[in-house]
C-alpha cells in the first residue's frame, strides 16, 4: 500500500492505525475533491511515536543512538539517493497535495533531496572545542544531541521544511517525531516509508498525523520531547512556545514575514521585475519568506509599477499538474482569507494595477486567487502590515535611503529582506539597517540556499534553520573539565 491509499501513522518503522479509528480527508486544492484518507492522530499516537524515538536514541544506547556520526552519514546519503530515485513520484504526490505548479514541487524535491546531502556531509563535522583554562585542567566542550526531538511542519512545502528540520535533527543523533500539517503530507509518508527501506533504525523517524490542536498540541506539550521546531504562524508559535515551556523546553520558530524588496532609481529593472513577481507567485505567495512589499524610490515608482502590472497581466493561474505560472491555494478557508484582503483593498479605494488571468480549463471547485498588484499601499493598511499568505503585491514609493529603512522595518516582521541597487556603499549600509534574518541584494533568494542560515526577528521568530547553524540548535552543547594535575 502506498501513503494515498491508507490511513496510517508511521511509527516505529511500521504503518500504525490512529488509536482513535478517525480519519481525515485529504483534498486536492485544484478541483476540492477528496482522493485520499489520513489518520487523525491524537495525545495517544504521539505517545506511541515519542515512546519509539525514546527507545531508539536511548540515551546514545539505542540502535539509532549508537550510529557513529560517519555511519549517520553514510545512511543520510543513502536518504538522499532514496529521494534521488523516487523524484517524480514525491513531485507528484506534493503537486497534488498542495496544488503547487509541478515546476515547483520537482524543484522542492530536488532541494530535499539537497538537505540530506548537504547533512550527510555535516555530521562528522560537528565538533566541540578546547578551551584555554588554569594549570592543571583540560576542558573541552562536546556537542550532544538532545535526544527526541518534536518537528510541527506546515503544508506550504512540506519536503523542504523537513528537509531542512528533520534533515538536520538526524544528522545531529536525534531521534524525530513529526507532525505534518492534516492540509498536506503524502510525500513525507512516502519517504518515510523509503526511509525505513533505507535502513533508518526502527523509531528514528515516526509521523504522526492530525489536526494541530490534537496531535500538534500533544506534541508540543509532551514532556519527554527535548526540543521542537515549529514553522507556522505567530499566533500558533506562541502557543507551542507555551506548551513547551512548560516542560523548560528549547524551541525553534519560524513565524513568517512581511518581507520588502526595496528597488532604488539606479537598480537594473530588466533584471529586478522577473525577480519582485516570482518572489509574491511561488507557491501562489503561500510562502512565509514571500516578498509581498515592493518599496520603489519615488523617480522609478510609476515605471516599476507599470512593469510589473504588465507582468501580472501574462499570469495564468491553473491546477497545479498543468504547470502554469500560478496554482490554487491550499484550500477553501483559505481562499476565502486571501480573497478577503483584495475585495476589502478594492471596496476601500486601492488601485488595483494589474491581475493575473485564470485559465479556461481550471476547475470551477478549485481553490483559485488571481494574483493581484495594489499601487501605492499607504504602510499602515493592513496589505502593507500583515502577512495575507497568498499572491498579493503590495507596492509602495520611498524618498530617500532612512525613508526606504523606517518603510521596511515599520512591520512586526523581520524575515527576509531585498535590495535592488547598483551602489556597493549603499549595499552595506542597507544590509546593516534592514531587520531580516537574510538580505539579499540584486538577487531574491539566492535559488533555495540549503546552505544558507534562515530564520528571524521580532514576529518572524528565533532560532536558525538551514545550514550549518541548524546543526548547532539540535545539539546542546556540554562542558568537560579534566583536572590532571
Amino acid at each position: 500500500m502506498t501513503p494515498a491509499t491508507q490511513a496510517a501513522h508511521f511509527i516505529n518503522n511500521r504503518w500504525t492505525a490512529p488509536a482513535s479509528g478517525a480519519t481525515l480527508p485529504v483534498v486536492d486544492p485544484s478541483d476540492g475533491d477528496i482522493f485520499a484518507y489520513l489518520a487523525r492522530g491524537n495525545a495517544a499516537d504521539i505517545e506511541a511515536a515519542v515512546r519509539a524515538a525514546r527507545t531508539a536514541h536511548d540515551g546514545g544506547d539505542g540502535p539509532w543512538g549508537r550510529f557513529s556520526a560517519v555511519e549517520r552519514g553514510r545512511l543520510m546519503m543513502k536518504l538522499a539517493q532514496a529521494v534521488v530515485d523516487h523524484a517524480e513520484e514525491l513531485a507528484l504526490l506534493e503537486c497534488r497535495d498542495t496544488g503547487k505548479p509541478l515546476a515547483q514541487a520537482r524543484a522542492d524535491t530536488a532541494s530535499f533531496a539537497r538537505y540530506f546531502e548537504y547533512y550527510a556531509g555535516a555530521c562528522d563535522k560537528l565538533h566541540g572545542e578546547t578551551l584555554p583554562y588554569q594549570r592543571g585542567y583540560t576542558v573541552m566542550t562536546l556537542r550532544c544531541a538532545h535526544g527526541v526531538t518534536g518537528h510541527i511542519i506546515p503544508w506550504n512545502y512540506p519536503m523542504q521544511i523537513f528537509g531542512r528540520s528533520v534533515g538536520a535533527a538526524l544528522a545531529a543523533g536525534n531521534a524525530c517525531v513529526v507532525k505534518p500539517a492534516e492540509d498536506a503530507c503524502l510525500s513525507l509518508l512516502k519517504f518515510a516509508e523509503l526511509a525505513a527501506a533505507a535502513g533508518l533504525p526502527p523509531g528514528a523517524l515516526n509521523i504522526v498525523t492530525g489536526f494541530g490542536h490534537e496531535a500538534g498540541a500533544a506534541l508540543a506539550a509532551h514532556p519527554d520531547i527535548d526540543h521542537i521546531s515549529f514553522t507556522g504562524s505567530p499566533a500558533t508559535g506562541s502557543v507551542v512556545a507555551q506548551a513547551a515551556a512548560a516542560n523548560h523546553r528549547p524551541v525553534t520558530l519560524e513565524l513568517g514575514g512581511k518581507s520588502p524588496q526595496l528597488v532604488f532609481a539606479d537598480a537594473d529593472l530588466e533584471a529586478a521585475i522577473p525577480v519582485l513577481v516570482a518572489a509574491i507567485i511561488q507557491n501562489a505567495g503561500q510562502t512565509c519568506s514571500a516578498g509581498s512589499r515592493v518599496l520603489v524610490e519615488e523617480a522609478v515608482h510609476d515605471e516599476v509599477v507599470q512593469r510589473l502590472a504588465a507582468a501580472f497581466a501574462a499570469l495564468r493561474v491553473g491546477p497545479g499538474q498543468a504547470d502554469l505560472d500560478c496554482g490554487p491555494v491550499i484550500n477553501a478557508r483559505q481562499r476565502a482569507r486571501v480573497q478577503g484582503y483584495i475585495d476589502q483593498a478594492r471596496a476601500e479605494g486601492l488601485q488595483v494595477a494589474g491581475t493575473g488571468t485564470l485559465a479556461a480549463a481550471a476547475p470551477q471547485s478549485g481553490f483559485y486567487v488571481l494574483p493581484t498588484v495594489f499601487a501605492n499601499v499607504p504602510p499602515a493598511h493592513r496589505l502593507a502590515q500583515e502577512e495575507v499568505f497568498g499572491p498579493v503585491l503590495a507596492t509602495a514609493p520611498f524618498t530617500d535611503e532612512a525613508d526606504a529603512v523606517r518603510l521596511a522595518n515599520g512591520t512586526p516582521y523581520g524575515l527576509v529582506a531585498g535590495l535592488w541597487t547598483r551602489d556597493g556603499a549603499r549595499q552595506l549600509r542597507m544590509a546593516r539597517k534592514l531587520h531580516a534574518g537574510q538580505v539579499f541584494i540584486n538577487n531574491y533568494g539566492a535559488g533555495g540556499g540549503v546552505e544558507l542560515p534562515f530564520g528571524g526577528v521580532k514576529h518572524s521568530g528565533y532560532g536558525r534553520e538551514k545550514g550549518f547553524e541548524a546543526l548547532l540548535g539540535f545539539t546542546s552543547l556540554k562542558t568537560v573539565a579534566i583536572r590532571h594535575d
